[in-house]
């Protein structure tokens, strides 16, 4: 039901709006559409595939003034009664790597209730900045986002360019304070309070001497990145598009899960969009897998460049997995949401020789034990979650209560920096490397060039 707002001496007619998200896209979309816009009024957002991210408020210092007390968060599974009781004209879909199938379920209970249900174009959203923007992307989580963004920093860096790092949003904590930040070293990791999942995509450009930025509003952050670079790096978030026009898009695709460049959104949009596309991992993937990725990014797309890679695992002591019973720690978003069912620690553990691999299920406990009925095609792993304190202790109670002999952990960010473990631990790292050409920096400076001139 149309709600009434005066606005410059008028009467006008105001929608009324919830916009679905996972605190990240759905806070950029309204900063850039729905604030200030004397057409909508947003009633409430939603929260999914984060925990704890719901029963907050978007804070009235962020809102604007048409939001004087905020705007209240809700978890997901409410929007039905939201829309019938507050009689919402309009449910704005804003968060990533979804499928088209559960998107259209999303869709098919607003409607239901009586409300449109809008996906916002990926180019509407985008600002667009003063200085070059190189953007890293994906079409599901896990896909290889992170070593990739490492080795564009090297390129450029090689070139004497100095680079930041925009990352995607992750604003788990007090929002009032995450609106802009810049993090330069691991006091910053601190001061913000991050979280696990937040250290994972920072620390590992901190250890490089690379200044990262994130937080709510990308407008203040951009201006704040265009003082700083010469070349903006767009770090992507599971398989969401950029929030800044990109002079490059770059798209990575992973043929352990092939076919799913079709099948999830937006990273269906991502590579329709893509300038390079990336097939990952094609060291471990089954070559059938790498050609079907192949032939679907060369039906679909708009003749990208298309650069094999590998992502090849490494430890400090292979020989300390040899014959030992392990237990793998994977990065918790790719095993979860990504839906992968293995991820880089697993391979090393195999490569390696490792005797078995412990079934960590029956010694997890609290959020940790209840992550595996949510996540049912996760197997002998542990998902490294660690949204909250209470979840970081939930991990180290597990990893410390399974009877194994190593803890092999594969997470971007050193573990041990943040729990205690019980036992040895062994890091898998992973980094970009080519396969064959064209390589990587062979089309980012052909894409470039007029940039680098």
């Amino acid at each position: 039901m149309y709600g009434i707002r005066q606005h410059g001496g008028k009467i006008l007619m105001i929608e009324k709006v919830i916009i679905v998200g996972a605190a990240g896209r759905d806070f950029h979309n309204f900063n850039v559409y729905f604030k200030g816009n004397p057409r909508y009024q947003v009633i409430a957002f939603t929260g999914a595939q984060i925990p704890d991210i719901e029963r907050r408020v978007f804070p009235p210092e962020l809102a604007g003034e048409h939001y004087p007390n905020g705007i209240p968060i809700y978890p997901e599974a409410e929007m039905a009664r939201l829309i019938r009781e507050h009689r919402i004209d309009l449910v704005a879909f804003s968060y990533s790597d979804i499928s088209h199938v559960e998107v259209m379920h999303r869709a098919s209970v607003a409607m239901a209730e009586g409300a449109d249900f809008i996906l916002l174009g990926a180019t509407y959203t985008m600002l667009k900045a003063t200085k070059p923007v190189i953007a890293v992307c994906a079409v599901r989580t896990g896909a290889g986002k992170s070593p990739t963004t490492r080795k564009i920093c090297e390129i450029l860096r090689k070139l004497h360019r100095k680079v930041v790092v925009v990352r995607h949003p992750m604003p788990y904590g007090d929002l009032r304070t995450e609106v802009s930040q810049r993090f330069s070293s691991s006091d910053d990791l601190e001061r913000y309070h991050c979280t696990i999942e937040e250290r994972e995509e920072y620390e590992h450009l901190l250890d490089r001497g690379i200044v990262v930025y994130a937080g709510i509003d990308y407008g203040k952050i951009l201006a704040q990145a265009e003082a700083e670079a010469d070349i903006i790096i767009w770090d992507g978030g599971n398989n969401d598009t950029p929030f800044y026009h990109p002079d490059c898009h770059i798209v990575i695709f992973d043929p352990h899960r092939a076919g799913h460049e079709l099948l999830y959104y937006p990273g269906e949009t991502n590579m329709l969009m893509a300038h390079v596309a990336v097939i990952n991992k094609v060291d471990t993937a089954r070559p059938d897998d790498v050609d079907k990725v192949r032939r679907n990014i060369e039906r679909y797309s708009k003749n990208p460049d298309i650069v094999l890679a590998e992502s090849p695992v490494s430890v400090d002591d292979p020989g300390q997995i040899r014959g030992k019973r392990v237990l793998v720690v994977e990065d918790g978003p790719t095993l979860t949401h990504g839906e992968m069912p293995f991820g880089a620690a697993t391979i090393a553990a195999q490569n390696y020789g490792a005797a078995k691999l412990v079934d960590p299920r029956p010694y997890a406990v609290g959020s940790i034990r209840e992550a595996y009925p949510r996540f049912p095609h996760i197997g002998p792993q542990l998902p490294a979650m660690g949204y909250s304190t209470q979840q970081i202790r939930d991990l180290e109670t597990t990893i410390n209560a399974v009877d194994c002999d190593l803890v092999v952990y594969a997470t971007p960010i050193d573990l041990t920096r943040i729990l205690t473990s019980n036992k040895p631990t062994a890091r898998v790292r992973y980094e970009y490397q080519d396969h064959g050409h064209p390589t990587l920096e062979e089309v980012l400076l052909k894409r470039m060039k007029g940039f680098l001139d």
